[in-house]
């Protein structure tokens, strides 16, 4: 059945088309929420621009992901010759540590993974490379009807330019270019969450204010 709006525009369209543009709003919760770790290598330390500053990024939203139990699904680009995550990244708990040669996280194993899991709206994403791995993987989840979330203090490339013009038009898009606490904040929304002090407690720092911030 074809309902008009209410106010009195577009008579004739469906209701539905009223509610369609909300998920563009990104709001993210726990039990809807997969994070996406993609490449952080041990071979990518010296050529990615403030490497540092996305490691400790990256591992703060990894704990925050196991404080609230939410999924994480983790990459590497080529690890026989790029080698394994760095190791400031705790991988404990996550649910798949997958290796690739494709510059996308959107595998077979992956999308079994993903389809496993009930109710998944949301796709946090953060590694590198921005304007390579980070993109594709970004416009495939697109394609595949997920929301992205990409946390940009925990994202970076070899080049500046390739980073700055990727986040743009990934955020023209419709994908959300976001940052580390704000994405750990809004999982938990409410300050009486029986989690907040210990996400608290992970956000006391501030991120690094690198040099990613003027860039983005």
């Amino acid at each position: 059945m074809v309902l008009p709006f209410s106010h009195g525009h577009g008579v004739g369209l469906p209701v539905v088309n009223q509610y369609t543009s909300l998920t563009t709003l990104g709001n993210l919760t726990p039990s809807s929420t997969v994070f996406f770790c993609c490449d952080m290598q041990e071979r990518f330390r010296p050529a990615i621009k403030y490497f540092g500053d996305i490691i400790s990024v990256g591992q703060r939203l990894l704990q925050g992901a196991r404080i609230l139990g939410i999924p994480v699904i983790v990459t590497e680009q080529y690890p026989k010759g790029l080698g394994s995550t760095v190791q400031e990244i705790d991988l404990t708990g996550v649910k798949l540590v997958l290796p690739k040669t494709k510059f996308s996280m959107v595998l077979p194993e992956v999308e079994a993974a993903l389809a496993e899991i009930p109710g998944v709206r949301s796709v946090v994403l953060f590694g590198v490379e921005t304007h390579v791995c980070i993109q594709q993987t970004a416009l495939e989840l697109v394609g595949r009807g997920i929301e992205v979330h990409i946390v940009a203090d925990a994202t970076s490339s070899r080049s500046m330019m390739d980073r700055m013009f990727a986040l743009e038009r990934l955020a023209r898009t419709g994908i959300i270019v976001t940052t580390s606490e704000a994405v750990l904040l809004q999982l938990v929304a409410d300050k009486d969450h029986p989690k907040f002090k210990e996400i608290q407690n992970l956000i006391k720092a501030s991120a690094p204010e690198s040099g990613l911030l003027s860039k983005v």
